[in-house]
């Protein structure tokens, strides 16, 4: 069963000016490490950045919460599989969100798909909740 669905849609060239204004004091607030050094190793660092800030913005939303009611931004990460497929990681409030919307007997999978066409960077999350084998 879907328990939540967020999208967001950012612009790049906004995201650029913010890491020339405010550099690393963004990056540290915003970004955990692991994000923060995928991002550096691209070519395109504003677009990873950008991707990265609309999976934020969107899992907030699939967690019926948004950004305002307690979740911090570095509650919330992407990280990559082995094969590049993105994958969406929880920790902090946002993980006990989680928890208390995941119905007894079920996991909670977040779904995460990312893209870019400049200026904008877009990112779709779906939360699941599948039975747990007994």
């Amino acid at each position: 069963m879907i328990l939540g669905i967020g999208t967001d849609l950012a612009n790049i060239d906004r995201i650029s000016g913010t890491l020339a204004r405010f550099g690393d004091r963004f990056k540290q607030r915003v970004f955990t490490e692991a994000e923060q050094h995928k991002a550096e190793r691209r070519r395109d660092v504003a677009g990873t950045y950008a991707k990265r800030w609309a999976a934020k913005e969107a899992c907030s939303k699939a967690l019926g919460t948004g950004l305002a009611m307690g979740i911090s931004w570095k509650d919330m990460a992407v990280k990559n599989l082995a094969s590049g497929q993105p994958v969406m990681e929880v920790t902090g409030w946002a993980k006990e969100r989680l928890e208390a919307m995941t119905p007894p007997g079920h996991e909670a999978i977040i779904h995460v798909t990312l893209t870019d066409d400049h200026p904008w960077a877009q990112a779709f999350v779906v939360i699941e909740a599948r039975p747990t084998a007994l």
